[in-house]
């Protein structure tokens, strides 16, 4: 199995950028659908966004409402989320997750995915 490593949170002002980073090893990046979800104190685990294997299907949840947008390099084995005008309703945890699949699509359910990251923590101050 391989290892998924997230990057990049941090403490941001309202109105501000983050990219988060999600490094891969030990699989062939490039068979993985891979997807960023969040966890707010207190609350479950949401999608925030899913991009397919060649990168070009994307899905956000409605409440990025154009404010991110999520990319990957497949050779370098990174997937990247890119976050603007961010919201304190926006300070969670959030996890990559991959999963392996024949199927150039992206993945929205949390149960498909089968390697997670530890997470990195966002924290967007008011």
């Amino acid at each position: 199995q391989g290892q998924l490593v997230e990057s990049g949170g941090g403490l941001v002002q309202a109105g501000g950028s983050l990219r988060l980073s999600c490094a891969a090893s030990g699989r062939t990046f490039n068979m993985y659908a891979m997807g960023w979800f969040r966890q707010a104190p207190g609350k479950g685990r949401e999608f925030v966004a899913g991009i397919s294997r060649s990168g070009g299907s994307k899905k956000y949840a409605d409440f990025v409402n154009g404010r991110f947008v999520v990319s990957r390099d497949n050779a370098k084995n990174l997937v990247y989320l890119q976050m603007n005008s961010l919201k304190p309703e926006d300070t969670a945890d959030y996890y990559c997750a991959a999963k392996w699949t024949i199927s150039d699509d992206y993945v929205t359910s949390q149960d498909s995915y089968g390697d997670w990251g530890q997470g990195t923590q966002v924290t967007v101050s008011s």
